[in-house]
């Protein structure tokens, strides 16, 4: 089988494949590699992987490209690995693949490269067509993708109801970008609404499929997390952050960076929506205070090095 065959047959997979010799330079590039990073051959054949071009990271936001890169290690001990990544698209958002690592070896089993192949994250396929059919419904945010207030709002009070009733656990998450004016007043609206839907798109991909995302208003956006206790609300909300700052827009040489403020709440039985909205705003004014970029859940900070509010 030539080499043809061999690239129409990996043109064909579903999931990403890149080849990379032993110095870690990219000489494959298929196209759901293009489809998946919004990258196209011609911008990555030629470059190393340690370019940090995708900027992968792991879940606490570590840089994977410069330190603990899985390819890297397969091509200097020959073990297949497999990861769960993070890693950023060209528009800037961020996404979790799942990534697959091999060694390329000769006819005589040296390694002579590496192939790394990697997939979306098949519950944000499941998130993405909930909100095709929600779209339907005049629920999401035309901006964003994301749902919109009315939906918020439909959506508190059901899982209200369902904790009254069959006691299911949830919490709220308030998150607002910081000094977001800023970016409008330097690099005008059009900027800045990409950014939003940047930011819109970071926090969907790093949700599971039963949790909730809504735009509530300007900069601000709205999490319901459903089935969690208090430790697993602050975990969800610092992905949130973390991803948020490892996010960009790209415009020229330049990348337009963003943090969020994210007040969050374990909601109680004896909650009413507007209780709960009072408590995460609160949280999240706090925040700002505090420094921003940082997340305060029921008076207790969960950033790393950030101050402890009390």
């Amino acid at each position: 089988m030539d080499n043809l065959v061999y690239r129409e047959l990996l043109d064909h997979l579903y999931d990403g494949v890149y080849f990379v010799d032993l110095n870690r330079i990219i000489t494959f590039w298929n196209k759901s590699a293009e489809r998946i990073t919004g990258y196209s051959e011609d911008e990555v054949l030629g470059k190393g992987c340690c370019d940090n071009l995708l900027a992968h990271v792991d879940e606490g936001g570590n840089p994977l490209c410069q330190s603990g890169c899985p390819l890297l290690a397969t091509v200097k001990d020959g073990k297949r690995r497999e990861i769960n990544t993070y890693l950023r698209h060209k528009n800037g958002h961020m996404l979790p693949a799942l990534v697959k690592v091999n060694a390329i070896r000769n006819s005589k089993g040296a390694i002579i490269g590496g192939i790394q192949s990697f997939a979306d994250n098949s519950a944000v396929m499941a998130i993405r067509e909930r909100a095709a059919d929600l779209e339907k419904m005049t629920l999401i945010d035309p901006l964003t993708g994301v749902g919109n207030r009315r939906y918020a709002d439909m959506s508190l009070q059901n899982k209200l109801s369902e904790l009254k009733r069959y006691g299911w656990p949830f919490g709220v998450l308030f998150a607002d970008l910081d000094d977001f004016k800023r970016v409008n007043d330097t690099f005008g609206h059009e900027a800045g609404d990409e950014v939003l839907k940047i930011v819109a798109r970071t926090m969907l991909n790093n949700l599971r499929s039963f949790d909730f995302i809504f735009r509530w208003g300007g900069e601000e956006f709205l999490i319901i997390v459903a089935n969690v206790d208090e430790l697993q609300l602050r975990a969800s909300a610092e992905r949130l952050r973390v991803m948020v700052r490892n996010a960009g827009l790209r415009l020229g040489s330049k990348t337009i960076r963003i943090t969020v403020s994210i007040g969050g709440t374990l909601v109680k039985i004896d909650d009413s929506e507007k209780s709960i909205l009072t408590r995460i705003d609160d949280y999240m004014y706090q925040c700002k205070k505090a420094g921003r970029n940082r997340c305060l859940i029921d008076n207790f900070c969960c950033t790393p090095s950030a101050k402890v509010i009390r």
